[in-house]
């Protein structure tokens, strides 16, 4: 074994025995919707419509942080994403309503001298009168009361604690002080107990985020002039074990620098998040298996070598993912089981290029003939992975949360499918091909002949593109088609482009969606969107509504289906709904720009052209269909719609790569017909790479459940087309582009 072989099998050891170290030892972090938890997303609104301050963002983002610490909440997760808004991750929270209370209230504590009650015309001030002196407040039994400027604010408070009054006072918050803040409070109550006893301006009100919560009267043992000395209090009032707790909660977390509002809200259940786990795990183990069987029926002990590079590439994967401490989402799951696909496809490219050196070069040994694939094979395999990073990175950049979290999980799994393909698969087809048992039965290698497909296509010598513009016309009727779904039926826009909530619910026994929607609308909802995704499974999509409006929505879908349980839950803001519109198109546009722009380098202007008119074909197509099925186009869709882009662009990459290698051979043949005997030379890697790729996403489809159903069907439908495309739309048109002329 040469120098070249033996360093090639010695990386390929390393990084396997590296990567399975890191498995062993290193967890990978789950996201909420695998995990179970809530994620909010606060966006903060400075006052007198000043522009959010990253600053003033930090200084937010750190009361925050202690105010989850104090809710003890295990591993949460806060982070800022852009300039005025923070991420909060709360694993295992199922009850977003309380923590949202209190992640979002802006806790300015102040502590007022009491002038006096106020009429209800003085109670009915607006809330900017509010601001004014005297502020007009309601204690708490609902009397106005004038309340003097506040004397001492949260910042003189230093710790707060709830404790119990076993002699009768019930719960109850002591406040000690910091500062001169002990000095202003002996001075505040000393002025309230110079006023009689049946006076209401013997009373201190403390308020909270504009709320009296407590008014104690002043005792009648503390002098006049002289006040409540020492440096600590008491707040009472009508509070229960939780309020106190919060209360302190609040106190000790501090006031936040800038109000907050809470843009977006989602719950997942971990009953959801465990069968997603269940459904992506089983779809891998079943979708590699049946790839992994059709490619050693096909290309036999190649096919085996390959297959056991595939289980290298998830360990890589899964180790990569875990040493970069990547977040593993429900759509990052689904790429996962994806990059299958494409280390696949990098296998059957050399393997059908080794068969061809095989059978053009007289016969070599398989070993040399898979050298020479290897070599042949890596322009197209570095290209069609390139193409897929690039709508990789598009998502990482462009979109948030799960679909983010695919992107990386999707770039992660290309390179590591390039390493399994060019490296792993290498250097084990390097060591066995060798062998002298091997050598002596050629044709169990897999690449001593030419292939079943491949001979047949020999033998027929088809003209595919004798009339391109019938290719182009049915294409354009496909077009008009899937075109007209979106005029007649529209886009059912997902709650995330929309804004809104969506709900989705595991009930006892099926209930009809027809009846629920009957159901909602009797309770108010009228508007409410129902659909089934599977049995027992309902979802709810409204416009935005509170938490006790989506409480009555769960009692009425618990009431249809014998008892129903919240499986996930997502308030997405209008702000936030219409952002992420925006930034769709801007991705899909970008996608497609950036793929036409690597095309022209790496080939010409010409095939650049036709690969992403094409690809603009795929994607209309797509949208179309989902639009005639009524199916939800949504962040899920988009990752799906992305990954169509990058998945589809192979296809025209490898016809591509070909034709240009023939026009480097022989430029003297007329381009249609080189262009013909491109596609015909590729049509055996088109059919192994689609029929793999099939196995994959059907598993993914038939196993995965809920969104991944959508996610997979989206990938069929789009790789479907995409082959097709990638053979009967590009290469057709770039045929009519290089004439000049209208084809005939």
């Amino acid at each position: 074994m040469t120098r070249a072989p033996r360093l090639r099998g010695l990386l390929a050891l390393a990084v396997v025995a590296l990567s399975l170290f890191i498995a062993l030892t290193v967890p990978v972090q789950l996201g909420l919707d695998l995990r179970g938890g809530t994620q909010i997303v606060l966006e903060t609104r400075p006052a007198d419509g000043a522009q959010a301050d990253p600053e003033a963002t930090d200084r937010t983002l750190e009361v925050l942080r202690e105010r989850v610490d104090a809710l003890g909440v295990a591993e949460p997760t806060l982070s800022r994403s852009g300039s005025d808004r923070i991420v909060v991750e709360l694993p295992g929270v199922q009850d977003p309503a309380e923590a949202a209370d209190v992640l979002g209230r802006t806790a300015q504590l102040t502590f007022h001298r009491v002038l006096g009650t106020a009429g209800p015309a003085d109670g009915s001030a607006p809330p900017e009168a509010k601001r004014q002196r005297p502020l007009v407040l309601p204690d708490e039994s609902g009397q106005a009361l004038r309340l003097d400027a506040a004397a001492l604010t949260g910042a003189d408070v230093g710790e707060a604690a709830a404790r119990f009054d076993a002699q009768g006072g019930g719960w109850q918050v002591d406040v000690g002080f910091e500062g001169a803040g002990g000095a202003d409070w002996a001075r505040l109550t000393g002025e309230a107990a110079c006023r009689p006893a049946g006076d209401p301006a013997r009373r201190i009100a403390i308020v909270l985020d504009d709320r009296i919560i407590s008014s104690p009267r002043i005792d009648p043992s503390v002098g006049c002039g002289t006040g409540i000395g020492g440096d600590a209090t008491r707040i009472t009032g009508s509070f229960d074990a939780e309020e106190a707790g919060e209360l302190a909660l609040l106190i000790n977390g501090g006031a936040l620098p800038v109000p907050v509002e809470n843009v977006e809200q989602r719950t997942v259940g971990p009953t959801l998040g465990a069968r997603a786990i269940s459904a992506g795990f089983w779809a891998a183990v079943v979708g590699t298996a049946l790839t992994g069987a059709f490619i050693v029926v096909v290309y036999r002990l190649v096919g085996a070598l390959a297959t056991l590079a595939l289980g290298c590439y998830g360990l890589i994967s899964y180790a990569a993912l875990a040493a970069l401490g990547a977040t593993l989402t429900l759509p990052g799951l689904a790429g996962f089981v994806l990059a299958i696909g494409m280390a696949v496809d990098a296998n059957v490219l050399v393997f059908e290029r080794a068969r061809e050196e095989y059978a053009s070069r007289g016969r070599p040994s398989p070993r040399s003939a898979l050298h020479a694939g290897f070599r042949g094979a890596f322009s197209a395999v570095a290209d069609s992975n390139v193409t897929t990073l690039i709508a990789a990175a598009l998502l990482f950049f462009l979109a948030s949360g799960p679909v983010r979290g695919f992107g990386v999980t999707l770039g992660i799994g290309v390179l590591a499918s390039m390493f399994s393909a060019l490296v792993v698969t290498r250097a084990l087809t390097d060591r066995f091909l060798s062998a002298r048992p091997v050598r002596r039965r050629a044709r169990l290698t897999g690449v001593a002949h030419s292939g079943a497909v491949r001979d047949r296509l020999t033998r027929a010598d088809p003209d595919l593109i004798r009339r391109p513009r019938r290719w182009l016309l049915l294409s354009a009727a496909a077009l008009a088609l899937a075109g007209s779904g979106v005029a007649v039926r529209g886009l059912d826009l997902g709650v995330e482009f929309t804004g809104g909530r969506l709900m989705e619910y595991a009930t006892s026994s099926s209930v009809d969606p027809d009846r629920a929607r009957a159901a909602l609308a009797e309770a108010g909802f009228p508007r409410a969107v129902v659909q089934t995704s599977g049995e027992g499974l309902l979802t709810v999509r409204t416009d935005q509504v509170t938490n006790a409006r989506a409480e009555r929505i769960t009692e009425t879908v618990g009431a249809l289906g014998g008892g129903a349980d919240k499986l996930r839950d997502e308030a997405i803001g209008p702000s936030i709904g219409e952002e992420l519109r925006r930034g769709a198109l801007i991705a899909l546009a970008v996608a497609l720009g950036a793929q036409l722009l690597y095309l022209s380098v790496r080939f010409r202007l010409l095939f650049g052209t036709a690969a992403v008119a094409a690809l603009a074909h795929d994607v209309v197509i797509l949208v179309g269909v989902f639009a005639w099925l009524g199916k939800p186009v949504d962040g899920v869709f988009l990752a799906a719609l992305l990954t169509v882009i990058g998945y589809s662009v192979n296809d025209s990459v490898v016809l591509f790569d070909r034709l240009r290698d023939l026009l480097g051979r022989d430029g003297a043949a007329p381009f249609r017909v080189t262009a013909n005997r491109a596609l015909v030379q590729t049509l055996p890697r088109t059919v192994s790479t689609g029929t793999g790729a099939a196995f994959i996403l059907t598993a993914l489809a038939v196993l995965g459940g809920g969104s991944l159903t959508d996610f997979a069907l989206a990938l069929l439908i789009g790789l479907a087309v995409g082959t097709y495309s990638s053979m009967f739309t590009a290469v057709p048109l770039a045929v009519v582009l290089h004439d000049g002329k209208s084809p005939h």
